[in-house]
């Protein structure tokens, strides 16, 4: 009798373990199938709900560099631009206002810009006149960017501060001064625009400010870094204050002559390679120096100091426009200016700069129309001239092609004309406006403006503890 019962008990336990195992094994694959449902249903929303992309228009031609979206934007860049006093733009100038307007008229006068290395870093210059001449009927004229004056309609708010014209002219701190005017300039702005409602209202993230000369806005910087810079390089930044992400790469105006109607090639330009300017010169610039030591000697390349002074444009114009390479070696900085002259220059430019980042880069492929160099390379002995004598004509003819498609791209015009270096610039900002509106929106996640009653700290804040602040 007792075997019967253990036999019972033993039958009884099978049956449990074996309907456990059911159990746990159905549950199991309930959990995978509910899992793998709402994998699947995240995956339909993400092809049903596309994000934003920028693709080439299939209408364009191949040099047009004009990009859309895939949703068209509907006009020009809606552009709020402050009217601040004219100390800080084209008072640069000695421009006097007249009446009560800060700005001049630039359909009866354009104040002139100082000419010779000033002109390098005068893109604020040149956006400035392209805003105020789009308050003017325009024609038949097509516009990038198109001023607006409700702050609330606009993509972005432009900060026309001439940083570069302000470095270049009034950085020095004269005998009666205890700051330059340069430094004052700075202190006012950051004073200006911090109290603006403009910058409450998005922290400054959708502000576009100037900064183009590597040294201007040094000591403003650091509290407007929040703001789009349109930088020439990120070079003396810290990622935190500028970086690729937030931020745009302007071109250099070249200060060489154009070369117009060029007819020359490969076998009319007797010069392989060509470089003219400052070889000794501090941080990454030492390369400049070792290049020309393994460069001197060789017989069709010219490598040479130069300036501006004693007719130094004009003939590095002519040397450049008689070459079929030109050396962009990076300075004290990773950009330079050589490279739009000698791509004004219809000149394959030879690229030597590691940290380099280039203009409209997301757009344009430098590839087809110029040459990378690592510095590591370059400076092996007999690797640079071998590698360019290893070009062949019908390489460097393909190339030299494509630069006379591309240089339009980098010359600065007033009145801004179609994908010229303005309008361009306005397109890379536009492109960046996406980028701008996360930004603001992710800063509202737990501030008090998040909920609909005003002036109240938010429901969801309040629930968090002062110490996680």
């Amino acid at each position: 009798m007792p075997e019967k019962n253990g036999s019972t008990i033993g039958y009884v336990a099978r049956n449990l373990l074996l309907c456990l195992f059911v159990f746990t094994t159905v549950l199991f694959a309930l959990s995978c199938y509910f899992v793998l449902r709402s994998t699947a249903h995240n995956r339909f929303l993400g092809s049903t709900f596309q994000s934003k992309s920028f693709v080439r228009d299939p209408g364009a031609k191949k040099d047009d560099c004009r990009c859309v979206e895939d949703e068209k934007r509907t006009g020009p860049l809606k552009v709020f631009m402050y009217d601040m006093d004219p100390e800080f733009h084209f008072g640069l100038l000695n421009w006097k206002p007249e009446r009560k307007s800060v700005w001049p008229d630039v359909h009866k006068f354009i104040p002139p810009y100082p000419g010779g290395l000033n002109l390098q870093h005068s893109i604020e210059y040149w956006l400035t006149l392209d805003l105020l001449a789009s308050e003017y009927p325009n024609g038949a004229r097509p516009i990038a960017a198109k001023r607006v004056y409700n702050s609330t309609d606009a993509d972005v708010i432009f900060v026309p501060f001439f940083s570069s014209l302000s470095y270049n002219r009034f950085s020095k701190v004269n005998p009666h001064q205890k700051t330059s005017r340069n430094k004052d300039l700075q202190g006012k702005l950051v004073a200006f625009l911090t109290a603006q409602e403009e910058w409450k209202r998005s922290g400054g993230r959708d502000h576009v400010v100037l900064a183009h000369h590597p040294n201007s806005m040094l000591d403003a910087r650091n509290k407007l870094f929040p703001a789009m810079f349109i930088l020439s390089d990120f070079g003396r930044y810290p990622p935190t204050v500028a970086n690729v992400e937030k931020d745009v790469i302007a071109p250099y105006k070249h200060v060489i002559k154009t070369y117009e109607n060029d007819s020359s090639g490969f076998d009319s330009r007797p010069i392989l390679l060509y470089f003219q300017g400052a070889i000794y010169r501090k941080d990454g610039g030492f390369v400049r120096q070792e290049l020309f030591y393994l460069l001197q000697d060789e017989k069709d390349v010219h490598f040479s100091f130069g300036s501006v002074r004693n007719g130094g444009i004009n003939k590095a114009s002519q040397g450049m426009h008689n070459s079929k390479f030109c050396l962009n070696i990076a300075g004290d900085t990773p950009s330079f200016n050589r490279l739009f002259d000698a791509i004004a220059s219809h000149c394959v430019p030879v690229i030597i700069s590691d940290d380099i980042e280039l203009p409209f880069e997301d757009v344009i492929d430098y590839s087809e129309f110029s040459v990378f160099v690592r510095t590591s390379d370059a400076l092996k002995d007999n690797f640079l001239v071998n590698l360019i004598r290893g070009i062949t004509k019908e390489e460097w003819t393909r190339m030299w092609n494509r630069l006379k498609e591309v240089e339009k791209f980098y010359e600065f015009h007033f009145p801004s004309r179609v994908d010229d270096a303005v309008q361009m610039i306005w397109q890379a900002i536009a492109r960046k406006v996406p980028g701008v509106k996360m930004r603001i929106h992710k800063s509202r996640r737990y501030s008090a403006g998040s909920v609909s009653d005003a002036g109240k700290e938010s429901r969801w804040s309040s629930l968090i503890p002062r110490s996680f602040w």
